[in-house]
């Protein structure tokens, strides 16, 4: 399909169309081909102007603590309410053969065969924080599709990968009624930034369950609003980060969940925060893009790509210190490249 047929099909496409249309665009973006990066780029500028209505919700969490799972009773709540969900699931990338499984649609059987919702995994490639390079991309993709609610799925995370956060509109954190003791759940990173934190399998031991949410509670009231301890907490205007019990697997709270999410989306739009976010959200992707293609410039510099065979054998030989090869390398990059004689 070309990149015109692309846009036609995602912007009024039947639901068929549609949905190969979005997968075809998202591949493109993928693709790190130069020529399939100029299609992307302006194939996602003429999709803009159709993008930006959605909700954005990040969804992160431990592996094993049940994302897909109530990704899935979610999406199916949603739809129930006449919405359209979208899930963008990230898979890690093997360290040794660079291969994922991208297996995430197998478990939400019911929601990703529904035509309403639409499921894509991608590898995560290296990238670090828990999501894909072109993850905010797809989002746009699937926002321009008419999709009411987007849902950013990260790979089992630790307590530093939150780079869903700076994407979404909404970052919820998966926990498990035993993920530890006061003092773990007092830890910054992720817990910190927490818009919303889940326990699930509550139904596996309720008291388990009431004593996390006690104690994560106390510890969201400890750390402050996201670090400013200037929000006060009685402050109605804003939004204090809340805690809720759910069972996914039976559907319990799902209902109370996707009520404090409305309330967010409510207190958010009318202080002005969630456009300042998405404002800042865009001004971070642009600097990461400049990055990302800083480093690639680098790596194709006639210049860089003579020195560096050598300067790693020197480094791994232990016979230049590896600041003092990238020191070379910088200044092989700065100078004009030579012309071919």
């Amino acid at each position: 399909m070309t990149p015109a047929a692309l846009f036609d099909g995602i912007v009024q496409g039947t639901a068929a169309v549609q949905r190969r249309a979005m997968s075809k665009t998202i591949t493109l973006l993928e693709s790190t081909r130069t020529d399939h990066r100029a299609q992307g780029d302006a194939l996602l500028t003429a999709l803009l102007p159709h993008t930006g209505k959605a909700f954005r919700l990040g969804i992160s969490g431990v592996p094993g603590v049940g994302k897909s799972t109530f990704i899935e009773a979610l999406g199916l709540y949603l739809i129930g309410q006449g919405r359209r969900v979208a899930v963008l699931t990230i898979d890690p990338s093997s360290t040794v053969s660079g291969g994922s499984i991208l297996g995430d649609k197998t478990r939400m059987e019911h929601l990703s065969v529904h035509e309403k919702a639409y499921i894509r995994p991608s590898p995560s490639g290296g990238t670090l924080g828990g999501v894909a390079e072109k993850t905010r991309e797809a989002m746009l993709v699937c926002e321009a599709a008419g999709y009411d609610v987007v849902i950013v799925e990260t790979v089992g995370v630790g307590q530093s990968e939150i780079a869903v956060a700076g994407m979404t509109d909404m970052f919820v954190l998966l926990q498990l009624p035993n993920a530890g003791d006061d003092l773990q759940a007092i830890k910054k990173g992720v817990m910190e930034i927490a818009d919303l934190v889940v326990i699930n399998k509550a139904d596996l031991d309720k008291n388990a369950a009431t004593r996390a949410e006690a104690q994560i509670t106390s510890s969201l009231r400890l750390l402050g609003q996201h670090g400013n301890p200037e929000n006060a907490h009685h402050d109605t205007h804003l939004w204090h980060p809340k805690v809720v019990q759910i069972s996914a697997l039976l559907g319990q709270g799902v209902d109370a969940f996707w009520a404090a999410v409305t309330q967010f989306r409510q207190l958010q739009t009318a202080n002005g925060r969630l456009a300042a976010r998405r404002e800042k959200q865009a001004l971070a992707w642009m600097w990461e893009r400049i990055d990302a293609g800083l480093k690639q410039a680098f790596r194709q510099h006639p210049q860089v790509r003579a020195l560096l065979p050598q300067l790693q054998a020197d480094v791994a030989a232990g016979r230049i210190a590896a600041s003092t090869a990238a020191r070379n390398l910088l200044l092989a990059q700065s100078q004009p490249a030579q012309a071919a004689i």
